[in-house]
Order: C-alpha cells, then structure tokens, then sequence
C-alpha cells in the first residue's frame, strides 16, 4: 500500500465523520463514500453480456459497458463529470471492470486508452473523465492506461439532436494518433475507454485513427451505453 493511500485510510473515519457517506445517486447514508444505496445499486439497468459497435470498414468492434444508460447512470455521470465528484471514478471503473474480459496470459497487457477531449474542453473541465478511469482501470489490473495516444485535434459541434450520419460527419478527422503513439500500439491488444457511449459516432471516430496503427485487436469499455 502506498503513502497516499495509507494516509486515506487512516484518514477515512475522520472524513466519514465530517462529511457523513453519502448515496451519490440519491442522497441517502450509507456505509463508504465510494457506495451506492441498496435501492440505487437496484435500479442499475446490467447488461447481460457485450454489444458490437459497426464500424465503415466493416469491422464489428465488441462493447463491454457496465451500465445501460438510464436515470441512475445517468446522475452518477453528471455527478462526476460536472459535480466535481471525481472520487466516483473507482466505483464506475470497479463495474466497468467486472465487464471486461480478464487479461490474458501474455506478458504485454492490452492498451487503455481513453477517448481525448480537445484541449480548450479539457482546460474549462479540469480533466478528462475517461482519461481518470482508464487510470483506474489499470489500478486494477485491466491493462496499461495510456493517456495521450489520441488527440482531439478540432473542436467539434455539440452532437446532441444530430442523427447518426450528421455525428459522423462532425466527427470525421477530427481524433487522430498523437505523434510517436503509432510504433507503441502496433501489434497489441487495445480496449477504448470512454464514460458514456451514445450514438457510437465518437468511438467510430477513434477506432478508425487507431486502426492506422495496426494494434492487434480493439475493444470499447464504457460505464454507460445508451441503448434504443
């Protein structure tokens, strides 16, 4: 265990006693301040095994979302994405975890990379959400976070009220591979790591940058998936 997370959990019962845990869904006490309520953890809507992402070229890409997108994901993403609760990215990283397949026995563990945010979002949020839980994945072993191997190189229009070919349009050239990425994901096994998967219209968009590298396999993991 290390410095930081030694002084957390000696520090844990002081905090609890300060700030009382609690649900960040609903309100209510409960027992960590990482947990959800026993109601809540209910309505979570579970995916009964991966989706597939449609791809131009072709390919079928496999969609490993812990969550479906509903009223209670829905409260735990804006909570952490605009709520400043950070802290929730163990838990949302813990389920996305359960959903991915264990690594296997090679000695190179897959990629996780998170979709970019162009600069000037990142700089008026703070930070970049998938980037935080792709580190938490690797925290519990899921693979090796490496943040920066994508870029958001264009800002682009807000897609909400867009259709699926307008989404596609938007997004076309604007992620690429960051210079240098291209020798260092060839031949490996690389999982996308994004917070909510919507239209599928972002991820297609850096699937395809990525497939320039030539990585050995892609997978998508995502705390949400918005489903018809």
């Amino acid at each position: 265990m290390d410095q930081v997370a030694q002084l957390a959990r000696h520090f844990a019962p002081l905090v609890d006693f300060l700030y009382p845990p609690r649900c960040p869904s609903c309100g209510s006490g409960v027992a960590s301040q990482a947990g959800l309520c026993a109601e809540c953890w209910a309505s979570l809507d579970i995916p009964g095994g991966p989706q597939l992402l449609w791809h131009p070229a072709g390919e079928l890409v496999p969609i490993h979302a812990a969550t479906r997108y509903n009223a209670t994901s829905r409260k735990l993403v804006l909570a952490y994405k605009h709520g400043g609760k950070i802290g929730l990215s163990r838990l949302m990283a813990q389920l996305m975890a359960s959903h991915l397949p264990p690594p296997g026995q090679s000695h190179r563990p897959p990629l996780l990379i998170p979709v970019p945010l162009h600069r000037w979002r990142l700089w008026g949020r703070g930070f970049n959400q998938s980037a935080v839980l792709a580190q938490e994945l690797a925290k519990l072993g899921r693979g090796q976070a490496m943040v920066g191997a994508l870029q958001r190189h264009r800002r682009t229009p807000s897609l909400g009220g867009l259709g699926a070919q307008q989404r596609d349009l938007a997004l076309k050239g604007a992620i690429r591979l960051s210079a240098g990425f291209a020798a260092r994901i060839k031949a490996r096994d690389v999982v996308l790591v994004d917070d909510v998967l919507t239209s599928g219209a972002t991820s297609r968009a850096c699937v395809a940058a990525l497939q320039a590298a030539h990585p050995a396999s892609i997978a998508i993991t995502c705390f949400a998936q918005v489903t018809d």
